[in-house]
């Protein structure tokens, strides 16, 4: 595992010192066409508030109407993720674009940040949002991650550690442990070095709202800690399936994602964190494939399979 963890250590500082040689890295908003486009995309104005709609717009970001209130998911907007320098992101570029813009994408009550990665919590993105909506959005973040984004105009900034919650425009917010890894750059402590007091940490979260619930999975590799979650009939995982090759030891395969939310027993399966950046080795469409493959080998159903669809629950 620290092998591993040395190689993953390596490559992304290899990454970022590339990044110094080769300006278009700085470009956060290149027009470029993307390798991969997009055949779906959604439009949130033609959702109803009196249902639950929810689109995949691309990695582990998840814009949810749950009965009127807009909770945006580990958003990640921009051409590229990485260090954040003079304005831009130094760091991989995405291969998909975002099934919407900022601009596209209505003004969130609530932002949901499962760890301090920066494919998760993207300050070039979170920057943006605050700026269009200042003092009018609430976030929710992880143990030890606050440093990261407090000084953006925030309505309020939430912390949340395991077990812990909070309520937030009637909507509950509860975290949960997974098994992931929390540092933001490779120098600090965090909780899977063993640092449980001083070190970042990483949530899943459960959305509650009147008589739905959903789990934003955030990252996690294979485990049986959300089983916790058995008796909380989720209504809907948000679950990742890319990124497994090689970093088993930080990601669930589709398969090991299905057995989770079954192991909860979720009614619908949404997958993420796959098909926008290439994090992994596996192929591109490997992870989808395979999860269209399984998924009728367990009670879970398949919500949707590509970025841009809308799931809708009523």
């Amino acid at each position: 595992m620290k092998t591993t963890r040395r190689k993953f250590i390596k490559k992304s500082l290899l990454t970022t010192g590339a990044a110094f040689f080769v300006p278009s890295l700085f470009n956060e908003n290149d027009t470029a066409a993307y390798p991969v486009k997009l055949n779906y995309k959604p439009d949130p104005k033609t959702w109803s508030d009196a249902e639950v709609n929810i689109a995949w717009i691309g990695h582990s970001t998840m814009l949810i109407n749950i009965y009127g209130k807009i909770i945006l998911t580990d958003p990640v907007l921009f051409d590229r993720v990485g260090l954040y320098f003079f304005g831009g992101s130094i760091g991989p570029s995405r291969l998909t674009p975002p099934a919407l813009t900022i601009d596209e994408i209505p003004k969130p009550d609530l932002i949901l940040l499962s760890h301090g990665h920066m494919d998760h919590t993207d300050y070039p993105t979170l920057k943006e949002i605050t700026e269009r909506y200042p003092d009018k959005i609430d976030v929710v973040t992880a143990y030890l991650t606050r440093d990261i984004t407090e000084d953006l105009p925030w309505r309020s900034m939430t912390v949340l550690d395991w077990n812990e919650e909070t309520n937030l425009h009637g909507i509950n917010i509860k975290a949960y442990e997974v098994e992931h890894f929390g540092w933001r750059f490779p120098w600090e402590k965090d909780r899977s070095r063993g640092y449980f007091k001083d070190g970042r940490s990483y949530n899943a979260y459960l959305i509650g709202y009147k008589d739905k619930k959903i789990l934003f999975g955030g990252d996690t590799r294979n485990s049986s800690k959300l089983n916790v979650l058995r008796d909380e009939s989720v209504d809907v995982a948000l679950m990742p399936v890319g990124a497994y090759n090689p970093w088993k030891q930080s990601h669930c395969n589709p398969e090991e994602a299905l057995h989770m939310a079954d192991g909860f027993n979720a009614k619908y399966f949404i997958p993420m964190h796959c098909k926008t950046f290439q994090q992994g080795r596996e192929p591109f469409n490997e992870p989808i494939d395979w999860l269209k493959k399984s998924v009728g080998n367990y009670k879970v159903k398949l919500g949707l399979e590509e970025i841009g669809q809308t799931f809708t629950l009523t």
